[in-house]
């Protein structure tokens, strides 16, 4: 059994305090990576807000004009300056990517450096004969068709990585899912915010659907 399930890197959350974010199962160092949260309709509403948390913490940028960003001013207020970037730029982030793992050899395929979920649907492009997809770097990961089937290589700069093979029907069938788990999570991150940020609620469910690729639908 093969499982592909959309994930966002997580990291320490410091001495947040904007909103409710669940505790880290384990320490790390400041800024290290703590794992991959995986998004779907069953997270609690602390793993909501710590998804929130890091997605809006990758937007969390200062507005450039030297770099010709049109966008308006930080606010001062704390929580309209954390939001800021979420809701003002045009290519949202959103750090991890898709994790896939074959249940039967325990091969798993993780995201890697620099790679977004906001991408996760340029699988598919392997599908249509594109060729290969890179999900980021150190490692590696590639996704590669191979005839009718498609194989998820671990880090394709090692000769020897570990490759995750399946038919490419069944890719497909898995990325559908993909598309679900996003659209539940969305919902559910709704509901979230409509209750814990009711002044920002549109906008944010907005730059949601936006930076996780949902599309009408994904949650059918």
């Amino acid at each position: 059994m093969i499982a592909i399930q959309p994930v966002l890197e997580t990291y320490r959350p410091d001495d947040f305090s904007l909103w409710p974010v669940a505790e880290p199962l384990r320490p790390a160092p400041e800024g290290e990576s703590l794992g991959y949260l995986a998004l779907s309709g069953l997270l609690t509403p602390a793993e909501v807000g710590t998804a929130l948390m890091l997605i809006a913490r990758c937007n969390d940028i200062d507005p450039d004009p030297d770099a010709g960003h049109d966008r308006p001013p930080r606010p001062a207020d704390p929580l309209d300056s954390f939001l800021h970037g979420l809701l003002t730029i045009d290519c949202l982030f959103a750090s991890g990517g898709l994790r896939a793992v074959d249940c039967s050899t325990g091969v798993t395929l993780l995201p890697g450096c620099c790679s977004g979920l906001e991408d996760w649907r340029r699988v598919y492009d392997v599908l249509d004969g594109t060729g290969q997809v890179f999900l980021g770097h150190d490692p590696d990961p590639v996704v590669e068709l191979s005839g009718d089937s498609v194989r998820l290589v671990v880090d394709i700069d090692r000769s020897d990585s570990p490759v995750i093979e399946l038919p490419a029907v069944e890719l497909r069938r898995l990325l559908d899912g993909v598309g679900r788990d996003l659209a539940d999570f969305v919902a559910l991150a709704a509901d979230w915010v409509r209750l814990h940020l009711p002044d920002h609620a549109e906008p944010v469910i907005d730059a949601l659907v936006r930076v996780l690729a949902v599309r009408p639908g994904d949650g059918d």
